[in-house]
């Protein structure tokens, strides 16, 4: 199964977007450098769900969005175009669906696409597109074992039929999400992508998320809250005005604001001072 042609990918500016010019075989270690380098240089967000604007998941939109004109996005657009990279480069990549858990006490649609990737003999999970609480690198499919990400710990563990992913925080794990090896076709990310940017009770239609990881730092600005994870400690503000917001957006989380996206225009989007609590991630 493919996602999309990516006879059309532009690999070239993809890899000038990510900032890495190193190998290019489908091995481990490349996979690894890969991973790093797209999940720290493409910012998650969903300024284009908030302007009520679709997001469109064919290859040439994801390119012209996330690479030529320096945006971001959600996890099918950043999962969607990765995947397309990996299987350019000549790795097997399965998609797969996932129900996210964290930040939620409900049960939810499975609305999170993630891959499984196999390099150098063995599987790993590739997930470019969660956000702040994300991977920075892809966990070794080996049930348990405890994956170190610089400031950051995840592991799989199984949960009767479905794998659940974990992320070490203080001394307890976090549950991220829960997933099926089950692959997904593009038509079901395409339903579920309709309804996280379009249904009412969607988080991401209420609020304004855009989050970009480094190596030491995680950024995450959820409406007018700004918070900086650094592994051991966190810090959060709240936002002074609109200067401050397009500020923030433009140098910290480097990215090109979308047309239309002035915030001193009468009938500008505007964000609440607090998220609103819906059934979404």
């Amino acid at each position: 199964m493919t996602l999309d042609n990516t006879v059309k990918l532009d690999l070239s500016a993809y890899l000038r977007r990510i900032g890495y010019s190193g190998d290019l075989q489908p091995t481990s270690t490349v996979l690894d450098a890969l991973h790093l380098a797209h999940a720290t240089h493409i910012p998650y967000e969903n300024l284009d769900v908030i302007l009520k604007r679709p997001i469109r998941l064919d290859l040439e939109s994801l390119q012209a969005k996330l690479v030529h004109v320096g945006r971001g996005g959600y996890c099918y657009e950043q999962n969607g175009l990765f995947a397309a990279v990996l299987r350019k480069v000549g790795f097997s990549v399965t998609p797969l669906a996932a129900r996210v858990r964290y930040r939620s006490t409900q049960t939810l649609p499975r609305t999170h696409m993630i891959l499984l990737v196999q390099a150098g003999g063995k599987s790993f999970l590739a997930d470019v597109g969660f956000g702040s609480a994300g991977l920075i690198l892809p966990v070794p499919f080996d049930i348990g074992f405890e994956a170190r990400q610089f400031a950051w710990s995840y592991r799989i563990v199984a949960e009767g039929s479905l794998w659940l992913l974990q992320m070490l925080q203080d001394v307890s794990w976090l549950d991220l999400y829960t997933f099926s090896l089950d692959p997904q076709e593009q038509a079901d990310y395409e339903m579920a992508n309709y309804y996280v940017s379009t249904h009412p009770a969607s988080r991401f239609v209420h609020t304004l998320t855009v989050q970009k990881i480094t190596q030491n730092e995680r950024h995450t600005l959820r409406d007018r809250e700004y918070s900086v994870d650094r592994g051991a400690s966190v810090t959060t503000r709240q936002l002074n005005g609109d200067d401050d917001l397009a500020a923030l957006l433009t140098q910290t989380f480097g990215l090109r604001l979308p047309e239309g996206f002035d915030l001193s225009k009468k009938g500008a989007p505007t964000f609440p001072l607090e998220p609103i609590a819906l059934a979404d991630r």
